[in-house]
C-alpha cells in the first residue's frame, strides 16, 4: 500500500486490473518494480505507449518518485525532450558507441560533435574551416566565433541552432537568402531560408517573414558551435549490445 501511495493510486488494491487506464496501469508496474527497495532501477522506454499528454504527467510523476525515494533511475529514452527534461544526466549513445555525458544545458549548449547536435534538438550542420582561434568561414563568409585549439585551416562541421538566427535586412558580410517556407508552430514560426550558394537553412523565429522574402540572418559569435568532424576512432567504445539503436540514456 506505501507503493500504491507513492505513486498516487492509494485505495485501488481492489480494483481489477483491465478496469485501469493506461497511466494507471504502468503506475502499478512502476510500484511493482520499486517495491524491492532498488539502489538503482533500469526503466525502459517506459512511457512510449501512451499518448503526448499522459506521457507528460507521467514524466513528472517519476520525476517526483525518484526524488522523493532518492535513488538512481537510468532511463532509457529515443525521445530527446523527454531526455532533456527529466535528466540530471545525459549519456547519449549512437549504435553502442557513447558520444558524449553531460547535463541536459550542457549537451544541448555544447555539443561534442555534429551527431549530438542533431540528434538533440534541431541544427543546421554545414561544412566549414576554422582558420585560426576564433576565426572561421562557412557559407561562403568569414565570421568571428568563440572556438580556439583547433589546427590551422582545418576542415570542420560549423553547427548553428534555428533559434539561434536572427532576421535582419541583407547585408553584405553576412548570410542572406529567400525565404522558401513558413511554417507555425504555435511558440514560433519556423522558416526555410536558401542561400545564394544552395544550402537551406532552418530558422525559428517569432516574428514571420513571407515567402520569397530576400533576408540577411545574423548569428552571435558564442551561437556557431565549431565541430571537429567525426571519425569512430575518436568516439569512446563501451560494452553494449553492437544491434542497439541510437539513443539517451537519461539518468
Amino acid at each position: 500500500s506505501a507503493m500504491l501511495e507513492l505513486v498516487n493510486l492509494e485505495g485501488y488494491e481492489k480494483r481489477v486490473p483491465t478496469s485501469l487506464s493506461g497511466g494507471e496501469q504502468q503506475r502499478v508496474a512502476i510500484a511493482r518494480a520499486l517495491a524491492n527497495h532498488p539502489q538503482v532501477l533500469l526503466l525502459d522506454e517506459p512511457l512510449g505507449a501512451l499518448d503526448l499528454k499522459l506521457r507528460k504527467e507521467m514524466q513528472l510523476e517519476l520525476k517526483n518518485i525518484q526524488r522523493e525515494l532518492g535513488i538512481t533511475f537510468i532511463y532509457v529514452t529515443h525521445d530527446q525532450e523527454e531526455a532533456l527534461t527529466m535528466s540530471d544526466t545525459i549519456v547519449v549513445m549512437n549504435k553502442g558507441i557513447i558520444q558524449q555525458v553531460g547535463t541536459p544545458i550542457g549537451i544541448y549548449n555544447e555539443p561534442t560533435n555534429a551527431f549530438v547536435a542533431d540528434f538533440i534538438g534541431e541544427s543546421n550542420i554545414v561544412p566549414g574551416v576554422i582558420h585560426q582561434d576564433f576565426l572561421c568561414s562557412f557559407g561562403g563568409k568569414r565570421f568571428e566565433c568563440t572556438d580556439q585549439g583547433f589546427g590551422r585551416d582545418e576542415s570542420v562541421d560549423v553547427v548553428i541552432r534555428p533559434e539561434d538566427f536572427k532576421i535582419v535586412p541583407p547585408e553584405e558580410d553576412i548570410i542572406c537568402g529567400t525565404v522558401e517556407s513558413l511554417v507555425f508552430k504555435g511558440v514560433h514560426y519556423e522558416m526555410l531560408v536558401e542561400s545564394k550558394d544552395g544550402t537551406e537553412w532552418l530558422v525559428h523565429s517569432t516574428l514571420p517573414e513571407a515567402v520569397g522574402t530576400y533576408v540577411g540572418l545574423k548569428v552571435a559569435p558564442f551561437d556557431i558551435h565549431i565541430m571537429k568532424k567525426s571519425t569512430r576512432e575518436d568516439q569512446t567504445p563501451v560494452d553494449a549490445d553492437p544491434e542497439a539503436t541510437d539513443g539517451e540514456v537519461a539518468e
